[in-house]
């Protein structure tokens, strides 16, 4: 069966890449392309819905498809935990609503850059993240940071909180779930992650460097391809990869 895409955010990077993956697929077809001035109403009849858009414009467009029922891959930054439960709480109100995959990074190297990082997490008492984007790139800190700071606040339990000195200087970055993180927005750079654990004597350090965004080509495919069976809320391409992290589901 081929599976209708409406691609929100057309005229980006990344949604001009995804309309390239979904021309280039035998079972996939772009059902609508829409930019800044379309209508919402494009994406009915669609059987899955990618929103690639803006922060500010991202609500939106997840709440009509989740009004119409039209699964939804949300691959736009900016989407907080407690933003993502309100959306979790309108979909279990109803027997109707479209199930929604967020998707803070489609690169199969940085998912598993994050679950190695939340694997770890227990062991080591100092932990930051600095992540570096192109100046382009609007908010920060980035959503595949902030998904690995929640995801390490839960990985440590019992260990407690990371240990954050000094964190009321500015310079020390924003606390996400108790993790300093620091972001960079600089020309020359596409996206990089490093999460660095300091312990006794020691630093363990995962790095993962994106260098062309044909890195997101099988996140993105893979999350198009899952959606249409999608039920609820998912939040991270690692719960379709199925490596068992806390709070994919909600």
């Amino acid at each position: 069966m081929t599976i209708k895409v409406a691609v929100a955010g057309a005229t980006g990077k990344m949604g001009q890449l995804a309309i390239r993956l979904i021309e280039a697929a035998d079972d996939l077809e772009l059902h609508a392309a829409l930019d800044s001035r379309s209508s919402l109403d494009e994406m009915l009849g669609a059987d899955v819905a990618f929103d690639v858009t803006h922060p500010a414009a991202s609500s939106s467009v997840v709440e009509f498809a989740v009004d119409a029922g039209i699964p939804i891959v949300v691959g736009t930054s900016g989407w907080s935990s407690d933003r993502i439960a309100e959306v979790s709480r309108s979909v279990r109100a109803r027997d109707d609503a479209g199930a929604v995959l967020f998707v803070p990074n489609f690169s199969i190297g940085s998912v598993l850059a994050t679950a190695f990082a939340a694997l770890a997490a227990p062991y080591f008492d100092s932990i930051e993240i600095i992540e570096a984007h192109h100046a382009g790139k609007v908010d920060s800190p980035s959503g595949t940071a902030v998904r690995t700071a929640e995801l390490i606040g839960e990985g440590r339990g019992a260990a407690g909180p990371v240990a954050a000195p000094h964190a009321d200087q500015r310079a020390r970055g924003q606390l996400v779930s108790g993790v300093p993180v620091h972001s960079l927005r600089m020309s020359g750079v596409l996206a990089e992650q490093r999460v660095i654990m300091g312990g006794d004597g020691e630093t363990l350090s995962f790095t993962h460097s994106t260098l062309s965004p044909s890195s997101y080509e099988a996140g993105i495919l893979l999350a198009l391809r899952r959606a249409p069976e999608a039920s609820g809320v998912t939040v991270g391409l690692d719960a379709l990869l199925e490596l068992g992290l806390p709070g994919s589901i909600r």
